[in-house]
């Protein structure tokens, strides 16, 4: 399997079991969704519902492939996605936190782009 397949594999993997323990969650007013697009290679973790009034949608992760890195745009994991990659000895090289501005990027220990 390339570097690529592997990191598509991966990323559904730690997605998915994201997902599933969301849907462990009691609150039943609020729906998860995985959404995996694989031809552009975009994979969200949704989560969506009402409480009360007011109309939930929010993309808990989203995690792109682009041009052979690991973006991570969005993570509201208490843990991250990041720990998860690294465990399974993803380079931090191969990995960019997109959710932080390019210019603040270089002072993590991750890819800038």
């Amino acid at each position: 399997m390339d570097k690529l397949e592997y990191y598509r594999h991966l990323i559904r993997k730690v997605l998915t079991n994201y997902y599933e323990l969301d849907a462990k969650s009691t609150d039943l007013t609020l729906e998860s969704a995985l959404i995996f697009d694989e031809r552009r290679d975009h994979y969200l973790l949704v989560v969506m519902g009402w409480e009360g009034e007011e109309r939930i949608k929010v993309n808990t992760i989203h995690v792109r492939l682009r041009d052979g890195k690991i973006w991570i745009e969005e993570d509201w994991t208490e843990d991250g996605v990041v720990t998860d990659l690294l465990q399974a000895q993803v380079p931090r090289e191969d990995i960019v936190l997109a959710f932080h501005p390019p210019h603040l990027r270089q002072y993590t220990e991750f890819a800038i782009a």
